[in-house]
């Protein structure tokens, strides 16, 4: 085990979770948004205004690509990243994937508070942010139950994650 996707929807703690469990492991801990970034040199952000979310999801299924060469990380995917292009199958065949599962209600009171740093729900009112995050959860669940391991994300414990990990 040298390569673990966090995979669950946005506001799920992925990347929070990811740079702890990467410290303790001693491994490279990658956000793939901020890697997408540093690749092309414009923020997430600006490439969903100038090129669309279908360009964006090209070039995160090539960043992805180019992680899964590497040894020693820890990968803090997009929230849809794991519903495009095949792409849970090309991280389930090159490492461990773990979905952070949250319900509706705990996303939405987290994704609230940072809406204004997420391009796909940043103009949504509380009440449209619920609605927008249960159609779209529902929409990805299947895809994200076919992580090879599924912990809950709210109150998750790093070091009984760590203990899991370690134990794979």
């Amino acid at each position: 085990m040298t390569k673990i996707f966090l995979t669950g929807y946005m506001g799920s703690g992925k990347s929070t979770a990811g740079k702890k469990l990467a410290m303790k492991l001693g491994f490279e801990f990658i956000d793939l948004d901020k890697f997408i970034e540093a690749e092309c040199g414009q923020t997430i952000s600006s490439i969903f205004a100038e090129k669309g979310e279908n360009e964006f999801r090209a070039l995160e299924h090539n960043a992805l690509k180019k992680l899964v060469t590497k040894e020693n990380i820890v990968v803090a995917c997009g929230g849809g990243t794991p519903c495009y292009y095949g792409n849970m199958e090309l991280m389930n065949n090159n490492g461990t994937t773990i979905y952070l599962k949250m319900s509706a209600d705990s996303l939405a009171s987290r994704l609230l508070k940072a809406k204004d740093k997420r391009p796909l729900i940043e103009n949504k009112t509380e009440e449209e942010l619920r609605k927008y995050i249960t159609e779209h959860l529902e929409k990805r669940e299947d895809i994200y139950h076919q992580a090879q391991y599924i912990v809950k994300g709210k109150n998750l414990d790093i070091d009984e994650l760590v203990e899991f990990v370690s134990a794979i």
